[in-house]
């Protein structure tokens, strides 16, 4: 299994942690990985990073589709590539939720599963350079011809050559993971824990088989996360993760429509993720936290003594998984799961 190394984002990612991405790089880490929500963006910090690395891949996780246009996100990672050498950028793309998208984007939340569709299309035209890019899309169309248009669009084709640059999407529900593995190069799994590939298989399987050209699991990537915690005092260690389980579930997102909220839910833990956002958007977030079951950080994370990690760590590899993202600022955990999946 390949690992990966997550930095996240908020204002811990405007300090961009180099020494711990470069010590990732020489420990044999196959990608570094950054994220944007409403702060900082995901793909600026890469950049940065391409120029203070050599070799390690560069992935956006996420960059959120509302937050800049097919040609936009196209351009970018083609940018960063580039400058990293060719080869190295990955686009990991996902829809966020309606209230991201609609009240910090200011974009329609409109059908996200046609709204994928049709953006992954565009950058693969984009990044091919064959023609003028046209599609005639449910949810995006180029050129564009809608309301406000001065009629005078013109198709377009890339002034400058690009690489076929990977892109992975971020989806969890059945509809989405299908179209996940019909369009994209890989996926970024919504609530991956060891066990869930038996729920998410059949739905994999069907999309290599509308994909067609013999596409399975041997040309798709699976890039899980987990969260690592070095700590002799695991109940202290699953209790500093809670505060960010009791926000996603609670919070991030509608009392309707929460995603992470849904995943809780699936994995058996229902009782638990309706507490917890009743608490949370009653704005009791100390009760919410405390609500926040120790089995379900447990299952989702690597905490502990470096012993009980690589012993749990191997139900990740087993998991069906093919790479596993680090989320950690910790250098104990970054040089733990280095000799738990035997990188040197």
């Amino acid at each position: 299994m390949k690992l990966g190394l997550s930095i996240g984002y908020s204002r811990a990612q405007l300090d961009v942690p180099v020494a711990l991405v470069q010590r990732a790089e020489e420990l044999g880490y196959d990608s570094v990985w950054t994220a944007e929500a409403y702060g900082s963006d995901a793909v600026t910090p890469l950049a940065f990073l391409a120029a203070k690395t050599s070799r390690i891949k560069l992935g956006t996780g996420i960059m959120q589709l509302a937050a800049r246009t097919p040609a936009n996100a196209a351009m970018s990672a083609a940018t960063v590539d580039a400058m990293a050498g060719g080869g190295r950028f990955i686009a990991g793309i996902g829809v966020s939720g309606p209230q991201i998208v609609e009240g910090w984007y200011g974009q329609p939340w409109g059908r996200p599963y046609y709204r994928m569709k049709d953006y992954v299309a565009i950058m693969r035209k984009i990044f091919a350079r064959e023609e003028p890019v046209t599609h005639d899309g449910k949810e995006i169309s180029l050129p564009y011809t809608g309301e406000g248009s001065a009629g005078l669009a013109k198709p377009l084709k890339s002034i400058l050559h690009m690489n076929q640059i990977p892109i992975y999407l971020a989806t969890g529900s059945e509809s989405t993971v299908k179209l996940t593995a019909e369009i994209a190069d890989g996926w970024l799994p919504m609530g991956f824990v060891p066990g869930a590939m038996e729920e998410y298989r059949p739905w994999l399987e069907e999309g290599f088989r509308r994909a067609g050209n013999g596409k399975g699991f041997h040309s798709f990537t699976t890039q899980a996360s987990v969260h690592v915690e070095v700590e002799n005092d695991v109940k202290a260690a699953l209790q500093r993760l809670k505060p960010e389980v009791a926000l996603y579930v609670g919070g991030m997102g509608h009392k309707t429509k929460n995603f992470h909220n849904d995943i809780m839910v699936r994995r058996g833990f229902g009782d638990a993720a309706k507490r917890i956002q009743e608490l949370y958007l009653a704005k009791r977030k100390d009760e919410a936290i405390a609500a926040v079951p120790d089995e379900w950080v447990d299952l989702k994370s690597l905490v502990g003594p470096p012993a009980r990690i690589k012993e749990r760590y191997r139900a990740w590899e087993d998991s069906g998984a093919d790479s596993l993202s680090v989320r950690s600022r910790q250098p104990e955990a970054i040089e733990v799961m280095a000799q738990a999946a035997r990188l040197n």
